[in-house]
């Protein structure tokens, strides 16, 4: 799987890099401003692009911006951002095109490699990778301005772990319940938010991240 890495700290952009080659990720670019980033997409296919949100050289969101173009001029291209804060606007631009692929993580996961190397593969498949900090606070926005539908405290737990991804089997393996119990909750959760029922992973988490994140 090929990557595109951008990161302007050296030692955590070269301990991604060992780290990722490590799972067999092959490394196209590993570069540390938005101008360099900017090339390497514009010379390179890769599977999946790891960006930090903030590079040089504004310092703001150059990194974010540079993946939002890189993905108009190719649809569908895997980004995951690493960010070292939660800033729920960059989560919002992120999953305005409504498509899979994306990922936003806080920089504390990178330590944890399995949980790390599994989002990226995650993303890299056309799938969805939020950080739990990043849906609470989205959950917790959510339940002071409305009653959430009347989803039950097992419901949303259920929904948090949608939204970061997980399919109903690792809902089931988490929470040790059975799977046909998720089935009914999640399908619950639809009707009670008026969202569209669907069988599909990616679109499900989408769905409810845009419920989450609407008003």
């Amino acid at each position: 799987m090929r990557v595109v890495l951008a990161e302007d700290l050296f030692l955590l952009r070269d301990g991604l890099v060992r780290m990722l080659e490590a799972f067999d990720f092959e490394i196209l670019a590993a570069v540390e401003s938005g101008p360099e980033l900017t090339r390497a997409f514009a010379e390179l296919e890769p599977d999946v692009a790891i960006v930090d949100v903030r590079l040089p050289p504004s310092h703001t969101d150059e990194g974010l911006q540079c993946a939002l173009a890189a993905r108009r001029a190719r649809p569908g291209l895997p980004v995951l951002v690493l960010s070292q804060h939660v800033e729920q606007l960059y989560a919002r631009e992120l999953l305005a095109d409504g498509n899979g692929g994306v990922g936003y993580l806080l920089k504390d996961r990178v330590f944890d490699a399995a949980q790390f190397i599994d989002a990226v593969r995650r993303v890299a498949g056309g799938g969805t990778a939020m950080d739990p900090q990043v849906i609470q606070q989205l959950l917790s926005r959510r339940v002071r301005d409305e009653p959430m539908g009347g989803l039950t405290p097992r419901e949303l737990e259920v929904m948090a772990l949608m939204a970061q991804g997980r399919s109903n089997a690792a809902i089931a393996e988490r929470l040790v319940v059975t799977e046909r119990a998720i089935a009914k909750h999640t399908s619950n959760i639809f009707v009670k938010l008026g969202l569209p029922v669907s069988d599909d992973d990616n679109r499900r988490v989408l769905a409810v991240l845009a419920y989450l994140d609407r008003g």
